[in-house]
């Protein structure tokens, strides 16, 4: 397990340094942003993405049924002196924020739901007419794809493509490098509710979403931060090609815009 999963402060600077890099930039190819917006992030975590937006004077508002993250976000925006709204909840029970939101960020959050038709299409209901949403997750067959970074064995955290194992062999395989049951259980959650390209896509427009950008990266923007690698964008020709894209994109970032 890397020393980022216990240190929630290092982990929300990290977010905090690749969201102004990376995800405003990308945002910003199609949608300004400045202050007087409002922003939702579901799944916000510890509010690392939202931070350089609050600096922007933008109304940022982080919802995340962990309570804990929550908490951590409010301090670490108290620390850094920003203004911001977080709400420990199901997004889809505050009806009162629906229609609200100039822009919606969804970052690596898609992969851990199991009813990803009813989130996507719910994930509009928040969005003024003029919102668009920022979407973004590790295709499933990538080297990590089943974040088992995160597992405590160095064995298992450094396993590339060990998450693409038959189900009962992985979890074998987690029990037998000593994870705890909670964490197999985790694991096998994580697996069960894979996300690839092509999944994304048919459940975009089924839900009523039209894809207005797509950028696909071999080396995800968030690693140059974690581990000092240099982002790439995946090249144009693997891209195309169905499935076998997913085994090469550590990272999918989508703009999607919801209705007509």
């Amino acid at each position: 397990m890397q020393s980022r999963q216990h240190n929630r402060q290092q982990y929300f600077d990290e977010l905090a340094r690749t969201s102004e890099r990376y995800f405003i930039p990308y945002i910003e190819q199609f949608k300004p942003m400045s202050g007087g917006m409002n922003v939702l992030e579901i799944g916000c975590g510890d509010g690392g993405n939202l931070l350089p937006l609050a600096r922007r004077g933008i109304a940022v508002t982080g919802v995340d049924i962990s309570v804990n993250r929550i908490n951590d976000a409010r301090r670490f925006f108290e620390a850094a002196g920003a203004s911001g709204t977080f709400i420990a909840s199901d997004i889809f029970k505050i009806k009162e924020l629906e229609r609200h939101f100039d822009l919606i960020i969804c970052h690596d959050v898609l992969e851990h739901i199991s009813d990803k038709a009813g989130f996507l299409a719910g994930m509009g209901r928040y969005l003024n007419d003029r919102g668009m949403a920022f979407v973004s997750f590790p295709a499933w067959q990538m080297p990590f794809g089943g974040h088992q970074q995160i597992c405590r064995s160095r064995i298992i955290s450094h396993m590339p493509f060990v998450h693409l194992l038959p189900g009962p062999l992985y979890r074998s395989a987690l029990r037998a490098c000593g994870e705890p049951q909670p964490r197999i259980d985790e694991m096998m959650d994580i697996k069960s509710t894979r996300t690839t390209i092509e999944m994304f896509e048919r459940l975009a427009h089924e839900a009523g979403a039209t894809v207005i950008d797509r950028r696909l990266w071999l080396v995800n923007p968030h690693y140059e931060t974690k581990f000092g690698l240099r982002p790439r964008r995946l090249w144009a020709a693997v891209g195309s090609i169905p499935w076998v894209r997913n085994f090469f994109t550590t990272s999918c970032f989508y703009i999607i815009r919801f209705g007509a």
